[in-house]
């Protein structure tokens, strides 16, 4: 599929339009195939279309909703009382089939519970996960379930990891992309006995089982796909982001500590540069909600203009790429394998 019309929650995130209005100018003037849809408050949405000259045409769009979902809102209350916020309006158009892809800033839990109420799952999958990308020192690695569930089973955790193998397949053409699974040990003993029973459960699936992984696999690239539970997900991915941002202040304080180390700090400029690309937590922004009957990409409610178009970006890679379909197929494989 070459054209491609992506929904977006306009109004969601911490600075709404002023991001996703421009993030999306941009995004069309690269893509010539792609169409967009921007959902939200009418006369905010255009005034702010006029401030960065766009206009609306064949390939973008804006559709009105007169609500918007508070960042701390009850995803329950906003999902039952906001039936016409943004959020939704966008989830409905990718339901509807006017779009192949919804985006959203907004607030995580109302955009899962609303995606999920408004889509239903896949065949064969029982909840949704959270999945993105992650810096390794071989390039990334695709890391689920970041937070959607805090208790799962090991059939969970099978479903997990075909669909982070089938979603690594179709966006980066591998046949059998590697899966590991998250535990304290590589060891075969080691874990509680949901990560044992998982790790049987991916032995036996067909995929390109690894086996156990531990933490520091993540970012050593060890696989291309690292299973988990939400829990231990969201703290593996804010530990990581924490971390990132102690090194960054670390080494600003120690490059301003004297004359000496500014000056070093000038000459090491390429070389920190180029490192702070490589980690730039901004290329790496959009997570998929895997699981569900169309593609709903999440980006961080802080996201500025740059990171939110990466989120865009995800949208159309996973639509053009048929990641949907691969979940599907191989889900019913298993099932007929296990029959």
């Amino acid at each position: 599929m070459r054209d491609v019309t992506v929904a977006i929650d306009a109004m969601g995130g911490d600075h709404g339009p002023h991001v996703t209005v421009p993030a999306a100018l941009k995004c069309l003037a690269r893509d010539p195939d792609l169409n967009i849809v921007l959902v939200g408050l009418q006369d905010v949405v255009e005034a702010e279309l006029r401030a960065r000259r766009g206009k609306t045409g064949s390939r973008l769009r804006i559709h009105h909703a007169s609500e918007v979902v508070a960042m701390d809102e009850s995803p329950a209350l906003a999902m039952r009382n906001k039936k016409d916020s943004s959020m939704r309006v966008a989830i409905d158009l990718v339901k509807n089939g006017e779009a192949n892809a919804c985006v959203s800033a907004g607030n995580t839990g109302a955009l899962m519970a609303t995606a999920r109420f408004v889509l239903k799952m896949l065949p064969g999958i029982e909840r949704p996960a959270i999945a993105t990308e992650m810096p390794t020192v071989k390039g990334h690695t695709y890391v689920l379930d970041l937070g959607a569930n805090v208790d799962c089973s090991a059939e969970h955790l099978l479903q997990f990891g075909i669909m982070g193998a089938m979603l690594v397949s179709a966006l980066e053409q591998r046949d059998a992309p590697s899966v590991g699974l998250l535990n304290v040990g590589e060891e075969e003993i080691k874990g509680n006995e949901t990560v044992k029973q998982a790790a049987d459960l991916l032995r036996c699936s067909g995929l390109n089982f690894y086996g156990n992984v531990e933490g520091n696999d993540i970012f050593k690239g060890t696989t291309d796909v690292v299973v988990c539970d939400g829990f231990v997900g969201n703290i593996a991915l804010k530990s990581s982001e924490g971390l990132a941002k102690m090194i960054a202040t670390m080494l600003r304080e120690e490059f301003n500590r004297s004359l000496f180390t500014r000056m070093a700090g000038l000459i090491a400029l390429p070389v920190l540069n180029a490192f702070k690309k490589r980690v730039d937590p901004r290329r790496y922004n959009g997570a998929t909600l895997l699981g569900l009957r169309g593609i709903v990409i999440k980006s961080h409610g802080g996201a500025d203009r740059f990171a939110f178009e990466h989120a865009i970006e995800q949208a159309v890679r996973e639509v053009r790429s048929g990641v949907l379909h691969r979940i599907t197929q191989q889900m019913a494989t298993l099932h007929k394998d296990v029959a």
